[in-house]
């Protein structure tokens, strides 16, 4: 599993999900943790990626749930909705090992019945089901992110993905926030 969007100022949190079988055979040529590849190089591997782990999803937490409960507590949901599309596509969660990228297991205190959980610093990096969830993730988030721009086209997202740059944030104080804001992470007085 992978997440994306956890830092953004707008839009949905990601965490994505690719379960390997043993018989998969070789990663797709140039699969690699997201953040290292161009949109363009990610739009390419993403249905490479999806032929080559089929049990692949997607889970969100909105922005409002963020708001409500928190980034660390929407990992969680978002990781668990994930799993419930894996599960929904045949695969055998329960069977599974979850690897994190990461160092902290956000997800077991959530979890209503436990799954083996292993965390790992730079899996996106390193292992190969890690780097196909991210790319799944963050070409599934960013076409979120591309079709709100067309309804909000004042914030930039199409460039920005909805994360805080300069232009974004001076769009909110010009424009004020949209219900894709995550409201309790804007910080600039006098806009609410």
């Amino acid at each position: 599993m992978d997440e994306v969007g956890r830092g953004a100022m707008a839009g949905p949190v990601a965490v994505g999900a690719s379960l390997l079988a043993p018989d998969c055979g070789p990663m797709p040529v140039g699969l690699r943790d997201s953040k290292m590849l161009s949109q363009a190089k990610r739009e390419l591997l993403e249905p490479l990626t999806r032929a080559w782990a089929p049990f692949s999803a997607v889970g969100l937490a909105s922005p409002a749930e963020v708001d409500e409960h928190g980034i660390t507590h929407c990992l969680a949901l978002a990781a668990k909705r994930a799993l419930t599309g894996l599960h929904e596509l045949g695969a055998d969660v329960a069977a599974s090992t979850v690897l994190l990228d990461g160092h902290h297991d956000w997800l077991s205190p959530h979890l209503a019945s436990p799954l083996t959980v292993v965390t790992r610093v730079k899996a996106d990096r390193d292992c190969a089901s890690v780097a196909a969830a991210s790319v799944v993730a963050k070409v599934h988030r960013d076409a979120i992110m591309a079709t709100a721009h067309g309804a909000h086209p004042g914030y930039g997202w199409d460039g920005n993905k909805g994360y805080g740059s300069p232009a974004h944030m001076a769009a909110i104080a010009e424009l004020g926030a949209t219900e894709l804001h995550r409201r309790s992470w804007i910080k600039q007085p006098g806009l609410f």
